[in-house]
């Protein structure tokens, strides 16, 4: 018989949130905090708060000119049942591309009463970036040079 954990269920509902069927964040705990350790240098690393939190996703979320899906590659149950290790892959059809658009993740998922209490994600920003047609502001952070206004907000953080 196998038994789920709390973390792998929640885990389970994290591709309803891609899909925007979680508009008030009844995902996260209050106090939740995301982080972001390989985000691009000028973009936040860290939120502190479910209401912070989604006032930076929230808009990035919409910005997108295609929908997530989520596919699960590998959940790594560790000793604690609170905690999970997750290999996804975040993906979408971005118009005027030819086939879909995957790009890899780690995270680090904590739960507490049913949601997530703290996520750490790993990502590759370049992936991410080519997929949100933000390559020029990529550019631009790493260079120092200004790209312009970037209507879908750059970067879009954890699963945002």
């Amino acid at each position: 018989m196998t038994t789920t954990t709390p973390a792998r269920e929640v885990f389970e509902r994290f591709g309803e949130y891609l899909a925007g069927n979680d508009p008030q964040g009844e995902l996260w705990t209050e106090d939740v905090v995301i982080e972001a350790p390989f985000a691009l240098p000028g973009r936040p690393r860290r939120w502190e708060g479910r209401d912070q939190w989604l006032a930076f996703a929230g808009p990035r979320r919409a910005a997108l000119p295609f929908t997530l899906r989520r596919r699960a590659l590998v959940v790594h149950e560790t000793a604690d049942p609170e905690v999970i290790v997750v290999e996804y892959e975040l993906g979408g059809t971005p118009p005027g591309a030819a086939e879909e658009m995957w790009a890899a993740f780690i995270g680090v998922l904590r739960v507490r009463d049913g949601r997530v209490a703290h996520w750490r994600e790993y990502q590759n920003p370049i992936v991410v970036a080519a997929a949100t047609g933000d390559l020029p502001g990529l550019l631009a952070s790493l260079t120092g040079h200004s790209a312009g206004a970037d209507a879908s907000g750059g970067e879009a953080g954890p699963g945002a």
